[in-house]
């Protein structure tokens, strides 16, 4: 098989993830940008269980779900490993993975909802972020993955630059830095380096759409 393709959207933290894995590991794709509100016939037919981004498509083969899609490029793929080499380790990283995808929805819940639902989320947001910054496994290192960025700094990158965003379009704070500092001062590792950041939405345009979004989903909800 030849030709790797990745359907995504450029607000997307998911999207986002698999370009940063498929940028680590210099893999050359072509990006197709899709309209969530006007689903293109490709997506619908590469994830018809979902519907949703991002989809990789490997030749003729679709992949879907961002850290299933980085755990396929870490099998086909293994320059720039994303996982450790020894299973033990190999399993913890996948737990730390699993942790995070299992709590950031509620990170999202924050930008849109209001009252007893949103509060909440928050209380569920700030357990994730006290686990990671107490329990990580990034103490005395740069990243979570030692000295480079590994599968756990995919997926909890994918939520701490939208955090912010959600935090001002919300109104919310969660992210304190004095509250968080190692969390902090790994984001700073992170968004330091050229390969990251050129990868990352810009946060004001981030900014006016989820807050079009949330105003829609609020105004919504208040019908119901």
């Amino acid at each position: 098989m030849d030709g790797v393709k990745l359907h995504g959207t450029w607000a997307s933290p998911y999207s986002i993830r698999v370009k940063w894995a498929m940028k680590l590991k210099g893999i050359p794709f072509q990006y197709i940008e899709e309209d969530l509100f006007n689903k293109s016939a490709l997506l619908l037919q590469h994830n018809p269980a979902h519907k949703k981004i991002p989809v990789l498509v490997h030749g003729l083969r679709p992949v879907c779900e961002s850290m299933v899609i980085v755990e396929y490029l870490e099998e086909i793929w293994p320059q720039y490993p994303l996982l450790p080499i020894y299973p033990y380790e190999r399993s913890v990283a996948r737990f730390w993975v699993k942790l995070i995808e299992d709590k950031s929805p509620n990170v999202w819940m924050v930008y849109r909802t209001v009252g007893e639902e949103q509060e909440k989320a928050m209380r569920d947001s700030l357990e994730m972020l006290s686990i990671l910054e107490e329990h990580g496994p990034n103490k005395g290192k740069k990243f979570f993955g030692g000295d480079n960025i590994n599968i756990v700094d995919i997926a909890f990158g994918g939520v701490a630059h939208w955090m912010g965003v959600v935090e001002e379009v919300s109104g919310r704070e969660m992210f304190d830095a004095e509250k968080f500092p190692r969390l902090h001062a790994w984001m700073g590792n992170i968004k330091s380096l050229q390969l990251i950041a050129e990868n990352l939405p810009d946060q004001g345009k981030l900014c006016q759409y989820l807050a079009c979004q949330r105003e829609k989903l609020v105004s919504s909800s208040s019908q119901n």
